[in-house]
């Protein structure tokens, strides 16, 4: 939960967590509490299903193809922030935190 009750938003995906959360005190953000249509609500969890995908839980490396999986992921991600952007105009201040897990484990 936030504290700061902020107007700065990141989009950012995470296990286990809705896509929405605070760019001062980093508290995830409980994505129905915001004035999303229900379908970019189902977007965006749709969207944080698939975070991960290209980790390899075995090794904690990736998986063949993995950069470009994140890399797709980040273009989607960055697409729904801009939606996300339309919809709460002129209430919050609204920035996307891609993923750089693979793109960093590939450069190891």
């Amino acid at each position: 939960m936030c504290k700061e009750r902020t107007k700065c938003l990141k989009v950012e995906a995470d296990f286990s967590a809705d896509p929405l959360w605070c760019n001062k005190c980093y508290g995830n953000l409980e994505l129905d509490e915001f004035p999303l249509s229900k379908t970019l609500k189902t977007e965006l969890l749709e969207w944080v299903a698939a975070y991960g995908t290209w980790i390899e839980w075995e090794t904690d490396g990736i998986v063949a193809g993995g950069v470009a999986m994140e890399a797709q992921h980040n273009v989607r991600g960055a697409e729904l922030t801009e939606q996300v952007k339309q919809e709460l105009e002129g209430q919050y201040e609204v920035v996307f935190s891609p993923s750089t897990f693979a793109k960093r484990h590939s450069e190891i």
